[in-house]
């Protein structure tokens, strides 16, 4: 996978995205990154990527013409993301889409938006990673990809645990335990220990239920949903 970062930070990629599992694959040439300066487009010597917003407000507007050179110079087809709280929700299925692209190019916002002509002409995708406001949209980048490069393959050792992680069938994961077996008075479930796989099965498909029920209403009424078809 290809990835292209515009941003008028350029400086803040990779990142983490250069550490753990995502740096090894980066090293590895499982993905790559290039980042594209917005400044770099700007028609002054100041660098200037924002102006008021028409119309009045608050804050400042990056400016259609500054990005469009960024774009009309660097972007060659393909997936074109925004980072924005007005986005879609980003979600494990969405994830999982992005993940079998070839290429992805992503803008980060900054400022109050993105002038919408320029995403407009190029049919930029808005992606939110949640309902709260961030200082720019590099953050969020970095979060996108890093659940997208992980389930690139080569990426994770074990395929399995992709299949068994939180949202897969609209549950959350179940409880996870490890050495030592007892801790501060507190011991690992006993069924866990027992080596009966099926009571295992049993026990964690009833832990991952009580946990969605728990934290996320929503996913576990379409867990139910999807259990009634």
């Amino acid at each position: 996978m290809k990835v292209k970062v515009f941003t008028i930070f350029p400086e803040l990629f990779p990142g983490f995205l250069g550490h753990s599992l995502t740096g090894r694959a980066l090293d590895k040439g499982i993905w790559s990154l290039t980042t594209v300066n917005i400044r770099d487009y700007a028609f002054d010597k100041h660098g200037s990527v924002d102006d008021t917003p028409c119309g009045g407000g608050a804050g400042m507007v990056m400016r259609a013409d500054v990005l469009g050179e960024a774009l009309r110079a660097n972007y060659q087809g393909g997936r074109l993301l925004n980072m924005s709280p007005r986005g879609k929700p980003l979600t494990q299925e969405m994830v999982k889409e992005l993940s079998h692209a070839e290429t992805l190019d992503i803008i980060c916002s900054r400022f109050e938006g993105i002038d919408q002509r320029v995403l407009d002409a190029y049919h930029a995708e808005d992606i939110s990673i949640g309902d709260y406001i961030l200082t720019g949209g590099e953050q969020a980048a970095q979060i996108m990809l890093d659940a997208v490069v992980r389930l690139l393959p080569g990426v994770l050792g074990n395929s399995e645990s992709i299949r068994q992680e939180s949202f897969e069938n609209h549950l959350l994961e179940h409880p996870q335990y490890t050495r030592p077996i007892e801790w501060e008075g507190r011991t690992v479930p006993e069924v866990l220990m027992s080596g009966h796989h099926k009571k295992i099965a049993e026990w964690q498909l009833k832990k991952a239920e009580e946990t969605t029920q728990t934290n996320r209403p929503d996913l576990w009424k379409k867990y139910l949903d999807s259990k009634r078809v």
